[in-house]
């Protein structure tokens, strides 16, 4: 700051005739360091006839409080409780930290209510006409007894983009509705066509259905609905429905997927119509990326709201040492934070990606060889031979 002084009123001691500005002392002042507040004696400096405050660029830098906003923001978010802040400040010198300010739990909290309660209305005051979405998919959280309803786009580079949320005791018809509905009065646009992906709430399809109309296509989550026709079954039948489940979505035959699912549900409904009516509701909804052509590993993506739970985890993971929930505001402001934290695309590494298919062959190489190995040479085994020691794998 002095050298800034220096460069605008000249040396001291030195006689300017020309001279714009003058020295003008000096007075206390605050500027960030290390996250923390510390106090300085900076200098001044005035026009030369005395009527206008001459600004000084390095202090006007260093005294800004969003630098220290923006610290306090990140360490609440990866895990520092307002109670151990000030121990996580950048070692500065005694002297200075026993003169410190703003490292006590309530500057602290005072500091993070107001950075997300921007982040917050800035979330839900983004225009989104400008934005050309290829999928909307929604899910719901809950903190501690409350819902909040979250909205995750992608457009058609394949970017993340969080669109908003909407606070509720449940995931209701209203509070959906009234989410959708604020997305729309933004400026999204569904008329160029957008897939809508949700989970198996009832309530969210309503929303859909009276906001987008009844063409808007929908793709119901298959993980959801595999868990909860698994939940009708004992864990014996478990293993067999879920392995025909995941065979059925996995066809690129839209109709040949439909018959072998509706094929399950009446095998289902002799033994356990609960998971019979559980697989049928919305059971056309869940080949909806089927039916539209879609395959690959981006039919598996777009077939569930896994990524929209992956921005639900990053939204768990920030608001992990929150004890006490006090109203819905606060439920807002950190949702808004972890959905603004999440990560807005995964690079896929292909190398990797390559090595980890190769790998899955390996083993799944090995477990074939296993089967093929008699485990044990008893009577059962060898009656099982033909001439010459052949195996009989002819069907009994």
């Amino acid at each position: 700051m002095e050298a800034e002084v220096d460069e605008v009123v000249g040396p001291k001691g030195r006689h300017i005739p020309n001279r714009t500005a003058v020295r003008h002392g000096h007075e206390n002042g605050e500027v960030t360091l290390g996250g923390r507040r510390a106090p300085v004696r900076r200098p001044r400096a005035r026009t030369a006839d005395g009527e206008h405050e001459v600004e000084l660029g390095t202090y006007l830098h260093f005294a800004a409080r969003d630098r220290l906003s923006d610290v306090m923001l990140e360490r609440m978010l990866v895990g520092v409780s307002t109670r151990r802040y000030a121990r996580t400040g950048e070692p500065v010198g005694e002297e200075i930290d026993e003169l410190a300010r703003s490292t006590s739990k309530s500057a602290v909290s005072r500091e993070f209510v107001s950075r997300t309660r921007e982040n917050l209305i800035e979330l839900m005051s983004r225009p989104l006409d400008d934005l050309r979405l290829a999928v909307l998919m929604r899910d719901g959280i809950e903190l501690k007894g409350r819902c909040c309803v979250v909205a995750l786009g992608v457009d058609i580079e394949g970017i993340k983009h969080p669109l908003g949320l909407w606070d509720g005791s449940t995931e209701n018809a209203t509070v959906a509705t009234t989410l959708l509905a604020n997305l729309v009065e933004r400026g999204l646009d569904v008329e160029q066509g957008v897939l809508v992906v949700i989970d198996g709430a009832k309530a969210l399809r309503k929303a859909v259905r009276d906001v987008f109309g009844v063409h808007t296509p929908v793709q119901r989550c298959v993980r959801h609905k595999e868990r909860n026709v698994l939940g009708h079954l004992p864990e014996r039948d478990q293993l067999l429905v879920r392995r025909r489940l995941r065979a059925a979505w996995a066809l690129d035959d839209h109709d040949r997927a439909l018959d072998q699912l509706r094929m399950l549900a009446d095998e289902l409904a002799r033994t356990h119509p609960g998971a019979a009516a559980s697989l049928r509701e919305g059971m056309q909804e869940t080949l909806t990326v089927t039916r539209l052509g879609v395959g690959g590993r981006l039919k598996r993506t777009l077939a569930s709201t896994n990524p929209c739970e992956s921005m639900i985890d990053t939204v768990r993971n920030v608001s992990r040492n929150v004890k006490r929930w006090q109203n819905g505001d606060m439920c807002l402001r950190w949702t808004a934070a972890g959905m603004l934290e999440a990560p807005a695309a995964v690079p896929q590494d292909h190398r990797l990606h390559r090595s980890r298919q190769a790998r899955h062959r390996r083993r799944a190489r090995r477990r074939r060889q296993a089967r093929r190995r008699p485990a044990d040479h008893d009577s059962h085994d060898h009656r099982d031979r033909g001439a010459g020691g052949r195996r009989n794998t002819r069907l009994r």
